[in-house]
């Protein structure tokens, strides 16, 4: 078990880590599938939260698409990333979750995590540097919205990923580039992730993994690669409990 007042820098998730957007998510990838799947696979299983940590949760927004509809039979154009939120491509479906997303949280806010919080400010406090580290191409709107924006030295996130060709989660590759943008050592590391994606990401990357459980379960962190579990941040001040 590490602590994360003694490692060189931490790397946090956004979604379900730091903030309570992955409801957001849920939510609106809820709204899309509920209505678009029925409407090419009449007798499809309907869209459930367990779609969503199996099969969603910690991807690339077209990644997460691919996924569900493969898991229905379902194919349909990939398409190109401006496509219209009408388009019935991989593409346009994921920008039509992302409308219904930023109208939420531009309407109700962005909550953050009062455990997450104290440890950004412990963290802060120590001179210990941070970064998100988030698939979403979101991040810095939502990061903006929570008032967090200014503690992190880095953000690699979605539109980072597409921009320098990055790899998605569960490949190591947008942590890796954060611990280089920090100039930190992977094994010296801490990344704190609620996905199984993220969870076997920062472990494919040789950081020390911290799992946090909102709903995906302890066995399934642990099983991804997690090095120790909790259910609040702020238990990692206090010594973290062990998966």
């Amino acid at each position: 078990m590490t602590h994360v007042l003694d490692s060189q820098a931490v790397l946090f998730d956004l979604d379900g880590v730091l903030t309570d957007t992955a409801a957001v998510h849920r939510r609106a990838w809820s709204a899309l599938f509920t209505e678009f799947l029925p409407s090419v696979v009449p007798d499809a299983a309907p869209y459930t939260d367990a779609d969503y940590f199996a099969l969603v949760d910690g991807k690339a927004r077209a990644a997460g698409v691919r996924s569900v509809l493969a898991s229905r039979g379902v194919h349909v154009p990939d398409g190109a990333a401006d496509d219209p939120p009408d388009a019935q491509t991989v593409h346009g479906l994921g920008n039509r979750k992302n409308v219904r997303f930023t109208d939420i949280i531009r309407g109700d806010g962005v909550e953050v995590f009062d455990g997450s919080l104290r440890v950004v400010d412990a963290l802060g406090g120590a001179g210990i540097p941070m970064a998100v580290v988030s698939s979403s191409r979101n991040a810095v709107l939502v990061l903006e919205t929570a008032g967090l924006l200014d503690r992190f030295a880095v953000v690699v996130d979605g539109v980072t990923a597409e921009r320098e060709h990055l790899a998605g989660k569960p490949a190591p590759d947008m942590f890796l580039t954060a611990a280089r943008s920090l100039g930190v050592d992977p094994a010296r590391t801490v990344v704190i992730e609620d996905a199984v994606s993220g969870v076997e990401a920062g472990n494919r990357g040789g950081f020390w993994v911290v799992g946090v459980d909102r709903g995906t379960g302890v066995a399934a962190l642990v099983e991804a690669g997690a090095d120790e579990v909790v259910t609040d941040l702020a238990d990692l001040l206090a010594g973290g409990n062990s998966g």
